[in-house]
C-alpha cells in the first residue's frame, strides 16, 4: 500500500486522463525557442520580444491542448498561455530557469528566484516541474550538489503538498555534443542509473520524466533491435515511480516510432510530455507569416501530430497508478 496526500492524488488525476494516462503537450521552451524563431527571422535573439514569446505559446496552447490531458508551461512567459488552455486541462509549471550556470562545471540548473512550489501552486499548477542536466558519469563532488538540490526542492513540494514530475536528460560528461556512437552506447545506462538515483524515497519524486534509453538512430549501429527492446525493459525495472516519455526535440515521427518499441518490448510506461516534436515545424512558420499563420498550421499539422502521438499513447501507455499495483493500492491521506 501506498500512501499519498489526497491533494497528490486529485492534482495526478487532473494531469491525466479518465483511464490514467497523461498525454501532455509541453511548451515551457524559453532560450531555446526564442533563439529558434529568431533564426527563422533572420534576427538577433534579443529582437525576440516578451509578447512575441507570450503570443507563440498561447497559440500552441489554446489549440492543442483540446487534445491533451495537460499542458507543460512556464511561469514566465506561459501564464496567460495557461488561461487560454481547453477546459479540465492540468497544468505544470515548470521551477526552473531556461538554460543553466554557465561559470561552473556540470550544468548545474538555476531556479527561477521569484517562484516557489507553493506560488507555482497558487498560480494554477497541478505539479510542479524540475529539468536536471545528469548523467552518472560526472565527478562524485557535482553529482552530489545536484542530488541535495533535487532533494530539497522535493521537500518544498511536499511542504505546498503538490505532485514532483522531474525530468532528468543525459549530457556528455567529457563535454561532447553527445550525438555520437560512443554516447549512444552509454544512453541506456545513463537513463537506467538517473531513474534508480531519482527513485529514493528520500527526494519525494512523484513522476519522473524520462528521455527513450536507446537512440532511435542507431538501432543497427551501437544497439541491435533486440538490444534496444532489452535495454527498455531493463529501464522500466529501475523505477517504482510512474514514469513517461519526453519528446527530446526528435521529430514526431522518430518520437511515436520510439513509443511503438516501448509498448512492443512490453513496457508499462505511463504517457508523455511532449513538446517540440509536435509543434516545431510551426516556429518558421510564425517566424515568417505571423500568429494568423501558425495558428492555422497547428490547427491543422499540429493537431493531426498529437493525434497520431494520442493513437500510440492510448494503444501502449498504461495508468500512473499501475506502478503501485493499482488505483486501490494508494492510500489517501
Amino acid at each position: 500500500m501506498v500512501t499519498m496526500t489526497k491533494a497528490k492524488f486529485e492534482h495526478l488525476q487532473k494531469l491525466a486522463n479518465k483511464n490514467g494516462v497523461i498525454a501532455a503537450a509541453a511548451m515551457d521552451q524559453r532560450g531555446s525557442l526564442k533563439k529558434s524563431i529568431a533564426k527563422a527571422k533572420g534576427v538577433d535573439s534579443n529582437e525576440i520580444t516578451d509578447a512575441m514569446m507570450t503570443e507563440f505559446k498561447t497559440a500552441v496552447s489554446k489549440i492543442l491542448t483540446p487534445h491533451a490531458t495537460a499542458i507543460l508551461l512556464d511561469p514566465e512567459f506561459g501564464l496567460e498561455a495557461a488561461k487560454q488552455r481547453a477546459p479540465g486541462t492540468g497544468l505544470l509549471l515548470a521551477y526552473e530557469s531556461s538554460g543553466y550556470e554557465n561559470d561552473s562545471p556540470g550544468r548545474m540548473p538555476i531556479l527561477l528566484k521569484e517562484w516557489n512550489p507553493k506560488k507555482l501552486k497558487a498560480a494554477g499548477a497541478d505539479a510542479v516541474k524540475i529539468l536536471l542536466y545528469y548523467t552518472p558519469f560526472e565527478k562524485p563532488e557535482i553529482n552530489e550538489r545536484k542530488h541535495k538540490w533535487v532533494e530539497a526542492i522535493g521537500k518544498d513540494c511536499v511542504e505546498a503538498d503538490i505532485p514532483y514530475f522531474l525530468e532528468f536528460v543525459g549530457y556528455d560528461a567529457n563535454g561532447g555534443e553527445g550525438k555520437d556512437l560512443t554516447f549512444a552506447k552509454l544512453k541506456p545506462e545513463i537513463v537506467k542509473k538517473s531513474m534508480q538515483e531519482f527513485s529514493k524515497d528520500k527526494y519525494h519524486v512523484d513522476v519522473l520524466k524520462i528521455e527513450i534509453p536507446i537512440n532511435m538512430q542507431f538501432i543497427g549501429n551501437a544497439y541491435t533491435k533486440k538490444e534496444a527492446i532489452a535495454f527498455y525493459q531493463d529501464s522500466a525495472t529501475a523505477t517504482t515511480k510512474p514514469f513517461i516519455y519526453l519528446s527530446a526535440g526528435v521529430s514526431d515521427e522518430e518520437f511515436r516510432a520510439s513509443l511503438e518499441l516501448a509498448t512492443e518490448a512490453g513496457v508499462k510506461w505511463n504517457g508523455v510530455l511532449c513538446g517540440r516534436a509536435t509543434w516545431k515545424e510551426g516556429i518558421p512558420i510564425y517566424a515568417k507569416s505571423g500568429i494568423k499563420a501558425l495558428e492555422s498550421w497547428l490547427s491543422d499539422r499540429g493537431v493531426q501530430n498529437i493525434q497520431a502521438l494520442n493513437t500510440v499513447i492510448n494503444k501502449g501507455a498504461s495508468a500512473w497508478w499501475d506502478k503501485y499495483g493499482g488505483k486501490d493500492k494508494i492510500k489517501t491521506v
